[in-house]
C-alpha cells in the first residue's frame, strides 16, 4: 500500500513530530491585505474628520500600537478594530463626514458604529465613543476628553495616560493584552501605581504580579 503525500494545505502528522500545516502564498497575501486594510479605513476616517475641522483622538489597538511602536516598532500588535473618540455635540458634524468618506452609520446595541459601505461588517467598522462619558455604566471612570492627544503619523491619538486608564477601566481580555505588552517594552511600570484611582491601581498590580495570567 503506497503512502500518499500531504498536499501543502494538509496537516502532517507523526508519532515523533507536531503537527503541521502549510499555507501557500496566497493565504500571506491575505494576511498582510487585511492589515493593509485596516491601516487604510483609520486613515481614511480620521482624514475626514480633519477635512471637517472636528476634534478627535484614535483610541483602543491602533492607539496602543502607535505608542509601542515609539519604543519597539517589532512589538506593535495588529488589530481589527478602528476605535475613535469624539465629543457628542459633534457626532451630526461626524456623521456627515464619515458619510461623505462611504462609511455608513449603524446602531449597534447602543454604540454608534460606522459600516464600511453598505455591505460592510461590523467587525470591520469605525466604532465611536464619546469624551466624558462613561462607556458602560459600571465602569470606574468615564472616558477622558480631547485634552490629551499626540501626533501620530497621518493622525490623532489620545495620549498614554488617559489611553492606560481607558484600558485599565474596561480590563477586557484584549485590554489586558495590550497593557501587557507596554508593561513588556517598559511603557507602563509599578511607578504608575500612585498616579492611579484604586480601582485601576488594582487592576494594574494584577499584571505586574502576574503578567502569564
Amino acid at each position: 500500500m503506497g503512502i500518499r503525500s500531504n498536499t501543502p494545505a494538509e496537516l502532517t502528522t507523526s508519532a515523533s513530530a507536531p503537527t503541521v500545516v502549510s499555507f501557500g502564498e496566497d493565504v500571506l497575501e491575505r494576511m498582510v491585505q487585511a492589515v493593509e486594510k485596516v491601516r487604510e479605513r483609520l486613515q481614511r476616517a480620521t482624514a475626514a474628520l480633519e477635512a471637517a475641522a472636528i476634534p478627535y483622538a484614535v483610541i483602543g489597538g491602533n492607539a496602543v500600537a502607535a505608542w509601542v511602536s515609539k519604543v519597539d516598532p517589532g512589538a506593535a500588535r495588529n488589530t481589527v478594530d478602528v476605535d475613535l473618540m469624539v465629543n457628542r455635540s459633534d457626532f451630526s458634524a461626524v456623521q456627515q463626514a464619515l458619510s461623505k468618506a462611504g462609511f455608513h452609520y449603524h446602531d449597534l446595541l447602543g454604540v454608534p458604529i460606522f459600516l464600511d459601505g453598505p455591505d460592510g461588517r461590523p467587525r470591520e467598522a469605525i466604532h465611536l465613543l464619546f469624551a466624558g462619558e462613561k462607556v458602560r455604566p459600571h465602569y470606574a471612570e468615564a472616558a477622558p476628553d480631547l485634552a490629551s492627544t499626540g501626533r501620530h503619523e497621518a493622525f490623532w491619538v489620545l495620549g498614554l495616560e488617559p489611553l492606560v486608564r481607558m484600558k485599565l477601566t474596561s480590563f477586557r481580555d484584549k485590554d489586558r493584552t495590550h497593557l501587557r505588552d507596554m508593561i513588556e517594552i517598559g511603557m507602563i511600570d509599578r511607578t504608575w501605581l500612585n498616579r492611579l484611582p484604586p480601582p485601576l491601581a488594582a487592576h494594574l498590580q494584577e499584571l505586574l504580579d502576574n503578567p502569564e495570567n
